[in-house]
Order: C-alpha cells, then structure tokens, then sequence
C-alpha cells in the first residue's frame, strides 16, 4: 500500500489498497472501515465474513479491473473508492473505455470534512491517465444525493430496490398466471433451468437476453450496449461452486426466439434471500401477460428448490411502470430509491478548480 498526504489540516491522507500485496493489519483496517460502513449505509443487512471479501477482491475479473484508493487518518480507514473499468484488449474494450464506475464514500463521522473533494481530485487524475471522460455513481442516501448535486453530478436513472415476501404469495393465483401461457399463446415452449445453465445453450442466449436487457427502461445513462457474456457467467459460475449459489432460469420461446426471459440466483451466504434479476418480454409480445408469468414459474421454482427462501429482492426503473405494477400485485414493496449519477471528466475538473 502506498500512502502519501494530501491534506495537513486534517492529517488525510490516500493510499492505494493492492489486494495482491496487502498485509494482515492493511486487511483489518479495511475489513473494520467496511464493516462500519455497511452498519451506516445498510443498516440490518448482513456483511460478508472476511475471509468471503477476501476472496471475492482477490479474485480476478475476465471483463473488469479495480482500483481501490483508502483515505487514512491517524492509521484509521476513514473513506474510500472504488473503480470499476473495462479491462483493456477485451472484446468491444473502445465502447466501454471512456466510462468509469465509482463506488465508495466516508464515514459518518469523518463527513463535511473535504475527504470526498480529496477522493475526487485522485478519481479525476485516474481519469486523466486514463482518458476516460464519464464517471457513473449509484447511490441512495440523502446526503449522497446532496453531494452528487453538489459536485454538479447530473441523475440519469432512478431506480426502487424492492422486497417481497414469499410467505404471502397466492400459489393459486400464480398457477393461473402460468396456465393462461397455454391458452393466449398456445405455440410457445417453456425452457428451464435450474442451479445451473449449460454453457453451450449460455452461449446461444448471449445475443436474446443481451437484446432484451438493452429494451428495458434505462433513463438517459450514457453507457455502452449491455452485453451478456460466457465470459462473465464463467467466472459467476467458478465462484458460485466455490461459495455455494444456484443460478435458476425461465424462458418463453417460439422456436428458437426467445420471446420472455425470467431469472434468479441464489447465494449460499444468505440462503433466507433470493435475487430476482432480467424480467423481460420481447415487444411484439407484450401486453398478453407472459411477464406475469414467467415470473409466477420462478417463484413456484424458487418455492420447490430453495424453500429456505424468505425473501425476494429486485430492482426496477422508477419508469417501468409496467414490471413494478405486476410487482406491486405480488407482493413486492419498495425497500430503498437509489439513483445512478453520472459527472464529465471536464465537470469534475471545473467543480474541483472552483
């Protein structure tokens, strides 16, 4: 780790954390600055046991790459970031390499203190080296929304994370949802899968899905096309048999188009949760209630295989009024409003100079 100052007044300084290299007590310091901050940001939530984070950082992404900075104070973690970029020479690298993801923040008690301003000036020299010119945020504190504001960050994409019980399902209504597939579209097939896709058929549903996911409501996010990739579900699937998780999938097809998609995974670490993520139908099909019911045979999936299962999380567009009000019916409330921001290169550089 490479620490230097970079503010005598409040004895700040940054370092860069290598999870390569790191040390035991550089690992503790860290651990303990998560730790605290997912009990501020995340309060109730549980955290990863160390020797799961450690893994996880440790383990190389095929598509991504990471960079941590830590602001220090007297020894103590007292903020962070994180960058998420695409990695260089992988495929389609040039519409991905003009964009950065930055994720982190500062402890509570260490706020209004000029560390965010701090970890800015180092997120634009990265940018400068880098030539990147947008940086994206999520975020969904009031105090997080005020900075991103502040720094004249502009809100792209609002989104609502929401949870469901599984306890208050109406099985009975969910098999009619499914059955009515028979009845208004009686050409089409049912295709799923459970714990785990085989790679070849993966590989054959990359373009579908990827098309699918790029039709979804995503606000004016300035982004590359969204990509499914054998790549990343690889890696997924390596870690998955490491850590323990499933990964379930159901698909509506005609012939070989895949006309509704609905998938879920399942994380070992947390086997009382399940993670709803693609609900999605192809556009000539919309309207005939097949989103209803792929989702109704996840969730009687998820019922079968996984009945540890308490609780279903999703997130949705705020704008996707369509998925949130079948989301409604079933059960789902709204548990957080986050929002993806994002800042130009040439603001960040203005809002620093001022």
């Amino acid at each position: 780790m490479d620490a230097s100052p970079t503010d005598s007044s409040h004895h700040i300084a940054l370092a860069h954390f290598d999870p390569g290299t790191a040390t035991d007590t550089e690992w503790a310091r860290l651990n303990a600055y998560r730790k605290l901050r997912a009990g501020e940001d995340f309060p109730g939530e549980a955290t990863l046991p160390d020797a799961e984070f450690l893994r996880d950082v440790q383990t190389p992404h095929p598509l991504r790459e990471s960079r941590r900075t830590l602001a220090l104070c007297q020894g103590e973690c007292v903020g962070n970031m994180i960058l998420f970029y695409r990695r260089a020479g992988t495929e389609h690298f040039e519409e991905h390499a003009p964009f950065v993801d930055v994720w982190g923040g500062v402890s509570q008690k260490h706020r209004r203190q000029g560390i965010g301003r701090l970890l800015l000036a180092e997120l634009l020299a990265f940018m400068q080296q880098q030539g990147k010119t947008t940086a994206s945020w999520k975020v969904h504190l009031p105090e997080s929304h005020a900075f991103m504001a502040a720094c004249g960050a502009q809100a792209r994409l609002r989104s609502v994370q929401s949870r469901m019980l599984i306890a208050g399902l109406d099985w009975t209504e969910l098999a009619h949802w499914q059955a009515r597939v028979g009845k208004i579209a009686p050409t089409l097939e049912w295709e799923i899968h459970a714990g785990r896709i085989p790679f070849a058929r993966l590989a054959a549903l990359d373009a579908p899905l990827s098309d699918l996911v790029n039709q979804q409501p995503l606000g004016t996010v300035a982004m590359p096309r969204m990509r499914y990739s054998l790549a990343g579900y690889e890696r997924w699937y390596a870690d998955m048999d490491t850590r323990g998780g499933d990964h379930f999938m159901v698909l509506l097809r005609q012939g070989d188009e895949v006309v509704a998609v609905c998938d879920a995974n399942w994380d070992a670490r947390f086997p009382e949760r399940a993670y709803q993520e693609l609900t999605a139908v192809a556009p000539i099909w919309r309207g005939k209630g097949l989103a209803k019911a792929v989702k109704a045979a996840m969730l009687q999936l998820l019922r079968t295989l996984k009945p540890q299962v308490q609780t279903v999380i999703t997130l949705n567009a705020e704008t996707n009024a369509a998925m949130r009000a079948i989301n409604q019916r079933l059960g789902f409330v709204v548990h957080r409003e986050e929002a993806t921001y994002q800042l130009s290169h040439d603001a960040l550089a203005s809002w620093l100079a001022g």
